[in-house]
């Protein structure tokens, strides 16, 4: 009977062994969205090292670590929630060396957008061209800690690759008119958005051929409706800006048949579309029914009906209550809508993430 219990566990060791294998590293780009503090380390205007950000960020103890939210952002839950058993780290943090990579890092920087253009007014921003780069750093240190073998395989088999992007692009160039004036007269949105994609391409393509092979890119969330825009629009409650939200679902529509094409002419890869506009669109329509109490009010801002114009800082008003915002900020989700979010990305159906969900993504 002991040799019995013995075996049981040398295979319950096993297996927990093979498991911890296929979840490789989470390597995570994009914008403020996802950003884990990169900005921490630039001479940027768009930072949240300032309290109260941060407040419910446990592994901190509630300290800002440059998380444009209250705690967790989506790529912390969602890495969490696939296995990994510590964030990814920010690329530009001194922690970033050695074996800390293998859990994954995080290249996302506020401000940043597909076009180099765009965060500008910011004055500084890691861009995709120059996050796609600082992969390429990684991949290098990767071999030299794995070697070359192990590494591809670590990448191409067990590793996910999350790109949330697109967002700026549009906020902070080409409905920013100060810095994009020149742009709207000489570019359609139609040109604008395929300018988009096709620097966006690029970028997934350099990736594949750093030996990226499972990609999940969230298109443009609903950016008429956040409080930053309803209140400098002045709209009622219920009210989104019309044109960024038309700028948003033109780009999505193309996105989502720029990931099929690559599924088709890129071997062995599997792009994933993740449909980030409906899902918040959702939790803003429906936001009671999932024990919000408002979808249109920042919970940490100042400014107008929806403390919207100024972003979260030590000077800003508070909401007693974080979990009842959809909002945390002008401009970004609260750990709450996030961790609704993050669960229908993991095990959602077609309507939210296609081909497949991220559980299956990370199995295949």
């Amino acid at each position: 009977m002991a040799k019995v219990g013995l075996l049981i566990l040398i295979l319950i060791l096993m297996g927990a062994d093979a498991a911890n294998e296929k979840l490789g590293a989470s390597f995570i780009f994009g914008d403020s969205l996802v950003d884990a503090g990169n900005n921490n380390y630039l001479p940027t205007l768009s930072k949240a090292n300032l309290r109260p950000n941060g407040i419910d960020y446990q592994a901190s103890g509630g300290a800002p670590t440059g998380r444009f939210t209250n705690g967790r952002t989506i790529g912390d839950i969602v890495g969490e929630e696939l296995g990994q058993p510590k964030h990814a780290v920010p690329f530009l943090s001194p922690n970033s060396t050695a074996k800390s990579i293998l859990n994954g890092v995080n290249y996302a920087s506020g401000g940043g957008g597909i076009l180099n253009a765009t965060g500008r007014i910011f004055v500084n921003r890691l861009g995709m061209d120059i996050q796609v780069d600082f992969f390429n750093i990684t991949r290098k240190q990767l071999d030299k800690l794995l070697g070359a073998s192990k590494a591809r395989d670590y990448i191409t088999k067990n590793s996910i690759f999350s790109i949330t992007v697109g967002a700026n692009d549009f906020l902070n160039n080409y409905l920013l008119p100060v810095l994009s004036i020149g742009a709207r007269i000489s570019q359609s949105p139609d040109s604008f958005i395929d300018d988009m994609i096709a620097h966006l391409r690029d970028q997934l393509t350099r990736l594949y051929h750093l030996d990226a092979r499972k990609f999940v890119v969230g298109n443009v969330g609903p950016i008429g409706c956040i409080p930053y825009q309803k209140t400098i629009n002045q709209l009622n409650e219920d009210q989104c800006v019309d044109l960024a939200n038309k700028l948003a679902l033109q780009y999505n529509a193309k996105l989502k048949d720029l990931l099929s094409t690559l599924n088709k002419n890129l071997p062995s890869s599997t792009f994933v579309y993740a449909n980030v506009y409906d899902l918040v669109m959702d939790l803003i329509v429906n936001y009671d029914n999932y024990g919000f109490k408002t979808a249109s009010r920042a919970c940490c801002g100042n400014g107008g009906q929806f403390a919207g114009i100024i972003p979260c800082g030590p000077q800003s008003s508070l909401c007693t209550d974080r979990s009842t915002h959809v909002f945390w900020d002008p401009y970004h989700p609260s750990e709450a809508a996030n961790l609704i979010l993050a669960k229908k990305l993991l095990d959602g159906d077609q309507k939210y993430i296609s081909p497949v969900n991220l559980r299956q993504l990370r199995d295949l």
